[in-house]
């Protein structure tokens, strides 16, 4: 049974600090490309973080560079979205994503973060 569980979402103050997790399970982790995705109410869908399979190699949106750092543990099966400097504009639900090329993704249920004074 594939899964993909976040935690680590909360309230936050505007250049405070979270740091998300997403656990995975039930299928070859080192061999997906894994992403952070976040959702704000009326918006659409955007890719924050990556972290590839194979080099580990990481992009990030130009609205968060700087900023959030994303890593990824092969042997744990996580990959983390450290955030710092957190601003109002970051408040979305946030999603862990892990894809194969050619492949459907799998999405977890997303965590809540909320940055506000």
């Amino acid at each position: 049974q594939v899964q993909l569980v976040e935690s680590g979402g909360g309230l936050v103050q505007p250049g405070g600090s979270l740091r998300l997790s997403c656990s995975a399970s039930g299928f070859t982790f080192s061999m997906y490309d894994m992403s952070w995705y976040r959702q704000a109410p009326g918006k659409q869908r955007e890719l924050v973080a990556k972290v590839t399979s194979l080099d580990g190699s990481t992009n990030y949106a130009d609205s968060v560079k700087g900023r959030f750092t994303v890593s990824r543990d092969n042997v744990k099966s996580t990959v983390d979205l450290q955030m710092n400097s957190l601003e109002p504009e970051d408040t979305a639900m946030y999603y862990c994503s892990a894809k194969q090329t050619f492949k459907r993704a799998y999405w977890g249920q997303g965590t809540q973060v909320t940055v506000s004074s």
